[in-house]
């Protein structure tokens, strides 16, 4: 068995509140269901990294669409960039 190390994490009330909540829902200690839900996340997010594969939650997806599809602000160093490239300047 691998040695285990101590990891100290300080929190506000209210994020210890809804720890010591979700805590009580699985019927284990908020430090198991901190180990089991951070470890878990930690290995997708690992895996999703090696993968190259980005994943983005539903919220963060509409973000990105909205950016890809939305009017881009050209600088004025582009806008000058686009007509000396037209042969304008």
């Amino acid at each position: 068995m691998a040695k285990s190390t101590q990891l100290m994490v300080r929190l506000d009330e209210d994020s210890k509140s809804y720890l010591t909540k979700a805590a009580e829902l699985r019927g284990v200690s908020i430090s198991d269901y901190v180990r089991m839900v951070t470890i878990a996340q930690a290995r997708r997010e690992v895996a999703s990294a090696e993968q190259t594969t980005i994943s983005l939650t539903a919220e963060e997806q509409r973000e990105f669409w909205n950016a890809l599809n939305g009017a881009s602000k050209l600088t004025n160093a582009q806008r000058e960039l686009g007509r000396t490239m037209r042969g304008e300047a």
